[in-house]
């Protein structure tokens, strides 16, 4: 399998994603349910605080990733839904560094909304992976 990183810019280099990821050769694709900050029970954790939910959805992720054999380094995709943009901006600097010590090179996509499935939940991630 070959990635190829598809930049025509640099701007998006200051929030850690890449404009598309060509992907040639995969031999398997992972399609993730979006991820929040729900204990191994589906209970929330971190209630108000969007920086640990992210973060707390991460861990989630990358569980789900391993249970599948595959790695936080081959997420190709992110979208990222979130209750209150500012606060996740606010958050995106922890997020991105996990993400970029992983080695993960993702086009990402956020989108506000309203809420999320239950009341608690401040941010859900998304993610497509491929080896």
């Amino acid at each position: 399998m070959e990635k190829r990183v598809v930049n025509p810019w640099t701007w998006q280099d200051r929030f850690g994603f890449v404009q598309a990821n060509e992907v040639t050769a995969a031999q398997r694709v992972l399609y993730c349910a979006g991820q929040t900050s729900v204990d191994e029970d589906g209970r929330p954790m971190h209630e108000g605080q969007m920086e640990a939910q992210a973060l707390q959805a991460l861990d989630n992720l990358d569980t789900v990733l391993r249970a599948a054999d595959f790695e936080p380094a081959d997420i190709i995709r992110l979208t990222i839904y979130v209750t209150d943009v500012d606060a996740y901006l606010a958050a995106a600097p922890a997020v991105g560094a996990r993400l970029g010590e992983a080695g993960s090179r993702f086009a990402s996509t956020l989108l506000g909304v309203a809420r999320l499935a239950l009341p608690e939940l401040l941010v859900e991630i998304e993610a497509t992976a491929v080896k």
